[in-house]
């Protein structure tokens, strides 16, 4: 199985040329877009360099679909991707994004896209000088008024000279939140959390700097097994918002005391993720 790294359009026939030589061991035949009820799914490649390579995965929602993001919220489905059957892949990082929050019609919330998303990857190939190609398994959920599992398998030929859509994943790349440490002074930012235990269950509660009135926090815990709650906000002056959020959620018999939790903040077009350790009582 080829190891995944932790980051974590068009229709196109491409051979791969290193030095100068056409290489045909691969077949010509790449298929890059796929279409699912709801959405369209394309596989596009950016630049090369070295053992590098860029690619993205963008998904296309029709009006009024939605799909997730990592961390789905109170309902929905995180994207999966399997990377088995590339050739001349040694691994895949995968980038998301800066998500919004929506109601989940059922007086919940889910995190995720509409519209469209386009998620960064960034292809390690094991050998630089011999042909490669990209083949992904991606299992994803589509929601309209229901919820659709999908899954769409994707290949690309990957070419010594890059594709042509760097730009497209430069562009998705800067909207992934950049890491930030507690406390910075820069805005947005994670100002402070604190443990309130006079609440059953205790509840953290954040401080955070932000510009846009609408700005959100989601918060995940440090494996599959949390399933923290979506953070509540309340606006303070001067652009501070205090987030307040129970620590329900922690799997059963483990002390949350220390546990790393990465907050995202997603502050209009800016967004950080800022790593913090959960106060200890």
């Amino acid at each position: 199985m080829l190891r995944t790294l932790a980051e974590s359009g068009r229709m196109g026939l491409a051979a791969l040329s290193i030095s100068g030589l056409w290489l045909a061991a691969l077949p010509a035949r790449a298929d890059t877009l796929a279409k699912v009820p709801g959405a369209e799914v394309e596989l596009i490649a950016g630049a090369v360099e070295g053992v590098q390579v860029d690619a993205g995965i963008e998904v296309r929602l029709a009006p009024g679909w939605k799909t997730y993001w990592r961390y789905p919220g109170d309902s929905g489905v995180p994207p999966a991707l399997a990377f088995e059957g590339s050739q001349n892949v040694a691994g895949v990082s995968i980038a998301w994004p800066a998500p919004k929050r929506f109601s989940d019609g059922g007086g919940g919330f889910s995190i995720g896209y509409k519209g469209a998303v386009l998620f960064p990857l960034k292809v390690e190939l094991a050998d630089p000088g011999k042909p490669a190609r990209l083949q992904i398994a991606f299992d994803f959920a589509v929601c309209e008024a229901l919820c659709m599992p999908a899954k769409v398998d994707l290949s690309l030929v990957i070419d010594a000279a890059g594709g042509e859509d760097a730009a497209r994943i430069a562009a998705a790349r800067a909207t992934v939140p950049a890491a930030q440490a507690l406390g910075a002074v820069d805005t947005p930012s994670v100002r402070s959390v604190a443990l309130d235990t006079a609440a059953t269950p205790h509840r953290l509660v954040i401080e955070v700097k932000a510009t846009n009135p609408k700005a959100d926090l989601f918060a995940e815990g440090p494996d599959a097994h949390w399933a923290l709650p979506l953070p509540q906000k309340t606006a303070l002056p001067d652009g501070v918002a205090r987030f307040v959020m129970p620590l329900d959620g922690v799997p059963s018999g483990v002390d949350p005391t220390g546990a790393p939790l990465t907050l995202t903040l997603v502050d209009g077009p800016k967004a950080i993720t800022t790593t913090v350790p959960v106060p200890a009582p």
